[in-house]
C-alpha cells in the first residue's frame, strides 16, 4: 500500500519514511502543504498521513480541499496539537484519525492500519486469482502450500497485475502507481521487478505467467 506523508520538519520526515517503509508500505514524503495538495489531489495513495502546522498551507486546509475535490482517501492528522478544539477542526476537515506528538511507534502503525482497514471499498488483506495469494500485510505470495516474499516494488507490481488478471497494465500506469505521478524512472526498472516476479512465480510452481505486449504493458495470463 502506498502512503502520502506530508511533515515539515526533515529529520522527522526521515523517521516516518522509515517506520512506514520497514512495515512494508511505499511512502511519498512532502514537506509543504501546497506539495501535500498537489500529491494528493492524484488519487495514488491507499492513506495520507499529515501534519497540521506546514509551511504555505496548513494540514487542515489541505484536508478541507482535497475533500471539497472529491478524494476520499483516508487521513490522519500527526502533529503536536493536542487541544480537544483542534482534534475537532481536523475531524470535522475529514480526517478519520488524530494523533498527537510525541507518539509510540507501535501506536502509529496500528492507527494506521485501522485508517486502511476502515477505507470504502474495504480492501482485503488477501487478494486472490485462483489459488495463488497475495497477502497484502505480510507481501508474500502464495501458491498451494509454496510461499515467496516480494520486495515493496514487485508487491506494488503483483497487486496491481492480479486485481486485473488477463487485462494490460501499462508501463505508464505502473510508474505512475508504484514509483509516483512525477517520477522519472525508466521503464528498464519495470522490466528488472518483473523478471524477478517471474523468478518467484517459477519457484512457486504457479500456472501464472506475465506477458509483455509490446507498445501497451504487462499481463497476468494463467490457470484459475
Amino acid at each position: 500500500m502506498r502512503l502520502l506523508v506530508a511533515e515539515d520538519d526533515p529529520k522527522l520526515l526521515k523517521s516516518l519514511k522509515h517506520i512506514f517503509e520497514s512495515a512494508h508500505y511505499l511512502v511519498d514524503g512532502v514537506r509543504s502543504g501546497t506539495e501535500a495538495l498537489a500529491y494528493g489531489e492524484t488519487k495514488e495513495y491507499d492513506g495520507l498521513v499529515l501534519d497540521i502546522m506546514m509551511p504555505e498551507m496548513d494540514g487542515v486546509a489541505v484536508l478541507r480541499q482535497l475533500r471539497s475535490a472529491g478524494v476520499s482517501t483516508p487521513a490522519l492528522f500527526l502533529t503536536a496539537r493536542g487541544e480537544v478544539y483542534q482534534r475537532i477542526e481536523g475531524l470535522d476537515a475529514g480526517a478519520d484519525d488524530y494523533l498527537p506528538k510525541p507518539f509510540a511507534t507501535a501506536e502509529l502503525l496500528a492507527r494506521v492500519r485501522a485508517m486502511l482497514r476502515r477505507r470504502d471499498p474495504y480492501t482485503p488483506d488477501l487478494l486472490k486469482a485462483g489459488d495463488m495469494v497475495l497477502n497484502r500485510s505480510t507481501c508474500q505470495l502464495s501458491y498451494r502450500g509454496r510461499a515467496q516474499n516480494l520486495s515493496g516494488r514487485e508487491f506494488q507490481i503483483m497487486e496491481m497485475l492480479m486485481e486485473r488478471p488477463g487485462f494490460i497494465v501499462t508501463a505508464g500506469a505502473c510508474i505512475s502507481h508504484v514509483w509516483g505521478w512525477d517520477s522519472e524512472v525508466d521503464v528498464s526498472v519495470i522490466w528488472v521487478h518483473i523478471s524477478n516476479i517471474r523468478k518467484k512465480l517459477a519457484a512457486l510452481r504457479a500456472p501464472f505467467h506475465i506477458r509483455f505486449v509490446r507498445g501497451a504493458g504487462y499481463v497476468l495470463e494463467g490457470m484459475p
